[in-house]
């Protein structure tokens, strides 16, 4: 019975110690569980904040693309525009440079004492006369000839320039 009741203390004894050592580990896997929840937490709220910077970022990114293609709309636009206004100047410089041409050559013609105001008057009445002529060529039957037909118009335009 003394054997009993010693293999019975022995037994209380490791129950209690491994009662302890259970005690011990719960305890232990109650510090990790709270460790673990702790970082849980901490990675959620990491997570958020990353979040939460990835969209501002994107934000502001989308803003700065949306800025820069509004800014090469609008240098297109003015490039074009330019380009537009230089070749209405191009034209205009042109025009002025055969204004000027024409002007100095009248300047010209007109220093040397000839003027061609009448002779431009008479080739005008000349151009009206031939036409009238010849519309009341294609009117008439009989079949006469114009005045260019008959060397009306030819004496006119033989005459020297200096009668002129």
């Amino acid at each position: 019975m003394d054997r009993f009741v010693a293999e019975k203390e022995i037994a209380r004894a490791q129950l209690s110690s491994v009662k302890s050592q259970l005690r011990g580990m719960k305890e232990k896997s109650s510090a990790q569980a709270k460790t673990i929840e702790e970082l849980e937490a901490r990675l959620v709220s990491e997570l958020a904040k990353a979040k939460s910077k990835a969209e501002k970022a994107k934000a502001e990114a989308e803003a700065i693309v949306a800025v820069y293609q509004a800014d090469a709309e609008a240098a297109q636009v003015q490039a074009r525009e330019a380009a537009e206004t230089a070749q209405t100047r191009a034209h205009w410089i042109a025009e002025l440079a055969k204004c000027q041409s024409r002007r100095e050559t009248l300047e010209e013609i007109h220093a040397r004492g000839f003027d061609l105001t009448d002779e431009i008057i008479k080739v005008k009445e000349h151009k009206a006369d031939g036409r009238a002529l010849a519309s009341s060529d294609d009117n008439d039957d009989d079949g006469s000839k114009s005045g260019t037909e008959n060397g009306e118009y030819l004496d006119r335009e033989e005459a020297s320039p200096e009668e002129n």
